[in-house]
């Protein structure tokens, strides 16, 4: 469940037309979504009839007063349309000051809501997709793109696409791609071992920085909390474990020349000289050649303690201290990516697809991984169709002078990224 999306933020307008709302479906499915939009006008709804709608492992994940918050911001929605309708499962577009929203519920066995997002609804064209790009971030890139089985990217629809902007974890592709190299080249194995140690953790996103010094994880577990969580710590150890000019020449082999790529920096390395008596380690590094920005990295940057690191909340060095790339790069690397025929890369790229929402059946292999940080907000995806073409989608927004909505922001360039593929297939 979502409680992200703030009331005519990012979802389309819907046509003051639409006044007849439709039947909803005589299923257990439809049985719960008529009474959600009835709790809408009555929220905030007493706990005790939330337990008679949601299942217990939804509540226990979702708690009663973020259920209400939610159905406040959704007050008096009205049903406009049903998009998809199975006996546990459907896709309603509903209508909410003004603004459409795709209501996504399904239900368990016992017919009690057990996953209910809201989301914007897919654009139904390109002009539509561009229309919203713009209005979501002063700079924004675009790709959608069919790889071909030659590893080549066919772009379908592009806005920006070869602009260089910040990447943001969406570097961690390339760590990924360099673990697999090293790995079938015989170096290491997935099962092989990592120790965690105070000098390789970093801050979240992720786990492992919580776990005891001296535990260990194995390079699969590290691949996998890298893409799914975007855990920093695990990034990190697997850059010391394939080494930095491993990764950095990967980029490189994969297509994107990017200079600022080198020295790659590891997450801490990239807090510290953001977060550690800035701007002193930022401009000081920034002044150095790249043999003399690796020898700082070792000799000072590794030697701040995790503790003198201050967050952030505004746009900082986004142009100089952080990893650079374009949407078509973006899009060669999920090539290479989908190239290796380790299963371990797509099980590590499959956990979590960021509410994309593709249908299983059409589409049954879905990967992710998006970036952020004040100011920047990538998303990336690769999804393969049942007749075994594939497609990458990037969207990347930047804003240099201001802090972007990550939840609303997330939820609208997933969004896009939906249509997209749809609109990518059927071409």
């Amino acid at each position: 469940m979502s409680q992200a999306v703030p009331a005519q933020a990012t979802a389309a307008p819907i046509s003051a037309s639409a006044t007849s709302a439709p039947e909803i479906p005589a299923t257990p499915a439809g049985k719960q979504l008529g009474w959600l939009i009835d709790a809408s006008s009555r929220a905030p709804i007493p706990e005790d009839e939330l337990k008679k709608h949601f299942s217990a492992s939804f509540l226990k994940g979702v708690p009663a007063d973020q259920i209400n918050q939610v159905l406040t911001g959704f007050k008096d929605m009205r049903l406009t349309k049903i998009v998809q309708s199975r006996e546990t499962a459907l896709v309603a577009l509903v209508q909410a000051a003004g603004t459409a929203y795709e209501v996504v519920l399904s239900v368990d066995g016992a017919g009690l809501i057990g996953g209910l997002q809201f989301r914007p609804p897919a654009p139904k064209s390109w002009s539509e997709l561009d229309k919203r790009l713009r209005k979501a971030a002063t700079q924004t890139g675009f790709l959608a793109a069919e790889v071909k089985k030659n590893g080549d990217c066919r772009p379908l629809h592009t806005v920006a696409g070869d602009k260089v902007r910040p990447l943001g974890s969406m570097v961690k592709l390339y760590v990924l791609g360099a673990v697999a190299q090293r790995i079938k080249s015989g170096a290491f194995g997935w099962d092989t071992e990592i120790t965690i140690t105070p000098e390789l953790k970093s801050l979240p996103s992720g786990q492992l920085q919580d776990r005891p010094d001296g535990s260990k994880v194995t390079v699969l577990e590290a691949a996998k909390l890298m893409i799914s969580i975007s855990d920093n710590t695990a990034t990190d150890l697997l850059i010391h474990q394939v080494g930095r000019k491993t990764v950095e020449r990967t980029i490189r082999a994969w297509g994107n020349p990017d200079k600022r790529n080198a020295p790659l920096l590891t997450t801490r390395e990239l807090f510290v000289l953001k977060g550690a008596d800035y701007p002193r380690h930022a401009k000081r590094y920034l002044s150095l050649s790249t043999a003399k920005k690796r020898d700082y990295l070792e000799k000072v940057v590794a030697k701040v303690p995790l503790d003198t690191i201050a967050a952030w909340d505004k746009p900082r060095e986004l142009d100089t201290i952080e990893y650079f790339g374009s949407p078509s790069d973006i899009c060669q690397a999920y090539a290479r990516l989908a190239k290796m025929p380790d299963k371990h890369v797509n099980e590590a790229m499959s956990i979590n697809d960021a509410g994309l929402g593709l249908p299983a059946k059409q589409w049954p292999t879905v990967w992710y991984k998006g970036g952020s940080e004040p100011g920047v907000h990538d998303q990336s995806f690769l999804a393969r169709t049942s007749g075994g073409k594939t497609y990458v989608v990037t969207a990347m927004a930047v804003n240099p002078k201001a802090v972007l909505d990550d939840g609303a922001l997330g939820l609208e360039l997933t969004a896009l990224a939906r249509g997209a593929f749809t609109l990518s297939s059927s071409s």
